[in-house]
């Protein structure tokens, strides 16, 4: 899984957009699927989200495995007039990026959404679930604070690409409410897919 981007002009202006893709064989080819968009990034975000990748992938950069941000065309030189740039809306990325990033290596995102099915919500309940899981995992507080304030510092919107105005408190407790009854199918899909990954024989384990 890798990250790729794409140049578009839009009013006079060119804006360079992020996807997250990875690569299936079919048949006897291999394909780029895009897994997520991400939207623009900053320089200094792309150089973080790339060093993050080195760390898991346990490697440096010469190793054999392709960058996160590709570069397919050449770097140049830019003037900058300091005392016109300006931050707006900053978002932290690398946590929440690891974060999406593990959830779906656990396949959490398949169970719950085989889990919580509903034809009526424009956004479903396993992407509210995902989003209160890695709000526990980056920055541990209430369903309240998620909705209100943390969900929107972050880069999750870009990520799941769901606006923050569908994150709202009543819709994380209901999510949470939906979530109880599946609790020991949760807790054996985990079990089980921690032997998957680490080989592990865990069939003496009852739950």
């Amino acid at each position: 899984m890798y990250l790729r981007h794409t140049r578009r002009h839009k009013d006079g202006k060119s804006h360079v957009y992020w996807q997250l893709v990875r690569s299936i064989r079919r048949g006897r080819k291999v394909v780029q699927q895009t897994v997520a968009q991400l939207g623009e990034l900053d320089a200094e975000g792309r150089a973080r989200a790339e060093a993050l990748a080195r760390s898991i992938a346990g490697c440096a950069s010469e190793c054999g495995q392709g960058q996160l941000f590709d570069r397919t065309e050449p770097t140049g030189s830019v003037a900058v007039k300091l005392d016109r740039v300006r931050l707006e809306r900053s978002r932290s990325f690398g946590a929440v990026w690891l974060g999406w990033i593990l959830w779906r290596a656990l396949k959490l995102d398949e169970l719950c959404g085989a889990l919580l099915t509903s034809k009526r919500e424009t956004v479903s309940w396993a992407e509210v679930v995902a989003i209160l899981v890695i709000g526990r995992l980056c920055e541990p507080s209430s369903e309240l604070h998620v909705a209100e304030s943390w969900y929107r510092t972050t880069a999750l919107e870009d990520l799941l690409g769901v606006s923050t105005e569908a994150i709202y408190d009543e819709r994380l407790y209901r999510a949470l409410d939906r979530l109880l009854p599946h609790k020991e199918t949760i807790e054996k899909h985990l079990v089980k897919r921690l032997g998957e990954l680490f080989k592990l024989d865990l069939r003496s384990i009852a739950l």
